[in-house]
C-alpha cells in the first residue's frame, strides 16, 4: 500500500480560517498562518487553503497570504478560490504554492485544465470537485462554493478532467461535510478504484476509525478535514499512530 496523505483544510473567508456544516453555518477557526505553522509541526503532510468566497465575490486568492505560509512552513500546500486563468495561478505559484486547486472556474471553461497542466505540468493542478448525492441516487457536480447545482454528474465531470490534464482531484461530498459522521465512501471508492488519478477524499471526518475506512475501504489516496483538527478533536501525531496499528502507511 502506498502511503497515504493527512491533509487538513483551511478554509479562508476575509482573511481567516472558517469552518462549517454543510457548506453553511460558518465560524471562526483562526488565523491561517498560524495553523499552517502548528500543522506542519504536527506532521501534517500537505495543506490545502480554500479561499471559500473568491468565487463568489469576484476577486482573486489572496497572494500576500501565500507569501506568508510559504515562508513559515516547508510541507507542501495547495491553494484554491477564485482562480481563473493561467495567470492567476502563476502569480499564486510564483509566490510560493506547490499546487493548484480549481473548480467552478475549470468547470465553466474546460480548457483552463488543458492550459495550466501545459503551462505548469498535472501535478500542479488539482480538480476540486464539490458533489451532492440527490434523491435519484446520483451525484451531480456543484459550482460556486456550493450554491449552484449543476445537471454534471461528478464522475463524468471528473474522467473529463482527467482526459484535459488534471493530475489530483479533491473529491469534497457536500452531504457528509461538517457532519463528522465519515467521509462519503461509496463515491470516493467509485473514483478511486476507477480513475487514473490520486483522490483526495473530503467532506465527514468526525473519528480515527472514518480515516482509516476511508483509506481501507474507499482506497482514498489522501483524507483532507478541517474541524477535527482546527478544534483540536483529532491530534495529527496520534492519527498517524492509530493508522500505523492498523497497518496503514503513512508519510512520516
Amino acid at each position: 500500500m502506498l502511503a497515504k496523505r493527512i491533509i487538513p483544510c483551511l478554509d479562508i473567508k476575509d482573511g481567516r480560517t472558517v469552518k462549517g456544516i454543510n457548506f453553511e453555518n460558518i465560524r471562526d477557526a483562526g488565523d491561517p498562518v498560524e495553523l499552517a505553522m502548528y500543522y506542519s509541526q504536527q506532521g501534517a503532510d500537505e495543506l490545502v487553503f480554500l479561499d471559500i468566497t473568491a468565487t463568489v465575490e469576484k476577486r482573486k486568492t489572496l497572494v500576500e497570504l501565500v507569501k506568508r505560509v510559504a515562508s513559515n512552513i516547508n510541507i507542501p500546500f495547495t491553494v484554491g478560490g477564485g482562480i481563473s486563468s493561467v495567470e492567476n495561478a502563476f502569480e499564486l505559484l510564483q509566490n510560493g504554492a506547490d499546487k493548484i486547486s480549481i473548480n467552478t472556474a475549470a468547470f465553466k471553461d474546460p480548457d483552463l485544465i488543458h492550459l495550466m497542466a501545459k503551462e505548469f505540468g498535472s501535478q500542479c493542478v488539482v480538480l476540486a470537485i464539490d458533489t451532492k448525492k440527490e434523491s435519484d441516487g446520483d451525484w451531480y457536480v456543484y459550482l460556486n462554493g456550493g450554491r449552484l447545482k449543476t445537471e454534471t454528474l461528478a464522475y463524468d465531470w471528473a474522467k473529463k478532467g482527467i482526459d484535459l490534464g488534471c493530475g489530483e482531484i479533491l473529491l469534497t461530498s457536500m452531504n457528509n461535510d461538517g457532519t463528522k459522521e465519515g467521509f462519503a465512501e461509496d463515491i470516493t471508492s467509485l473514483f478511486s478504484k476507477t480513475l487514473a488519478v490520486p483522490i483526495i477524499a473530503s467532506g465527514g471526518a468526525g473519528t480515527m476509525d472514518d480515516f482509516a475506512d476511508v483509506f481501507i475501504k474507499a482506497n482514498a489516496d489522501a483524507a483532507l478535514a478541517a474541524s477535527v483538527f482546527h478544534f483540536g478533536e483529532i491530534k495529527i501525531p496520534e492519527l498517524k499512530r492509530f493508522l500505523s496499528l492498523q497497518n496503514i502507511s503513512t508519510r512520516s
